[in-house]
């Protein structure tokens, strides 16, 4: 992998890590905002409602952001576009797709076979 391509990836990595933070932001200070009293049952109802949803989008962005890190990391460690399984490329097209990947199709597709056997 080139120096640009590293500096490519690195970037579109960067950019989903504001975009994370920035949804973080955002929710808290929707949370800020929210008044205490709300007492028609059906607003709280809808509130609440729009606050699991939002609290959920947030968990799911923790778990991207972690894979964000853990791919600029490799970038920083020269591992990155690197099958952690097999130790061959990650094919670009593939890490245009998804950055945060650590295996390539091959490795996934065999991972995901074997999940499914597995019942999970």
């Amino acid at each position: 992998m080139t120096n640009e391509d590293l500096l490519h990836f690195k970037q579109r990595l960067e950019t989903m890590k504001a975009s994370i933070d920035a949804g973080v932001e955002r929710t808290l200070d929707a949370l800020n905002d929210q008044t205490g009293n709300i007492p028609d049952p059906n607003d709280r109802a809808s509130m609440e409602a729009d606050l699991s949803f939002e609290l959920r989008l947030r968990a799911r962005d923790r778990k991207l952001g972690a894979k964000v890190e853990a791919a600029l990391q490799r970038i920083s460690n020269g591992t990155f576009g690197i099958c952690s399984m097999c130790g061959q490329e990650i094919s670009r097209q593939r890490l245009e797709a998804r950055p945060v990947t650590e295996l390539c199709i091959d490795c996934k597709t065999r991972q995901e076979k074997r999940e499914k056997e597995q019942g999970r």
